[in-house]
């Protein structure tokens, strides 16, 4: 019997790295494949409210179902894999069709993987300083992203590791831990 639970942790464990690392690739994939050419503008501007908005309304989702799940803390490292490419995804969209539209804005013109690149660096506030937003429209936009990353990291990520200790409690703590853990501890 303990080599059935021992193959079905390993099977739960592979399941959630497979979902994490499935959700980044179709992400950044539907980044790379999705129509942005056309520019900056009111759309654009729905587009990264919207996108933010689904970004919310996702991480909720996940905090709900983390409280749930078997493995609370491998959920709650899933949501993280899929919440924060998401949420770079979004504003790395909004700053390559904001370069397209207007290339000044930037040091120099951003291509996907460029916008990306800039998106990831302010995000973890390294800002390399090769690729600076040049116009109060860019600077407005970095700044808005610089504030919601905080929110990112504080609020959301404390949300998500609170839902993981209330799933937790429900599911009895030790009795149900990650598949990879032996002593219950992470």
């Amino acid at each position: 019997m303990e080599r059935n639970a021992v193959r079905r942790r390993r099977r739960v464990l592979l399941g959630h790295c497979l979902r994490a690392t499935g959700s980044v690739v179709l992400l950044t994939a539907l980044y790379y494949l999705a129509p942005l050419e056309g520019g900056f503008g009111v759309l654009t501007v729905l587009t990264l409210v919207l996108g933010l908005l689904a970004f919310t309304v996702l991480t909720i989702w996940q905090v709900h179902a983390i409280t749930r799940a078997e493995y609370p803390r491998l959920s709650a490292l899933e949501a993280m894999a899929t919440a924060v490419p998401l949420f770079l995804v979004v504003f790395s969209a909004t700053y390559f069709m904001l370069s397209e539209s207007i290339p000044a804005t930037f040091t120099e013109p951003l291509n996907r993987t460029d916008a990306l690149y800039f998106t990831v660096t302010v995000f973890a506030t390294v800002g390399f300083g090769d690729i600076a937003a040049t116009t109060g429209t860019g600077r407005a936009l970095v700044t808005v992203q610089m504030i919601a990353d905080l929110i990112v990291v504080g609020v959301i990520a404390k949300a998500l590791f609170g839902a993981m200790k209330i799933g937790m409690r429900r599911r009895g703590g030790a009795g149900h831990r990650p598949p990879f853990v032996d002593d219950g501890e992470l």
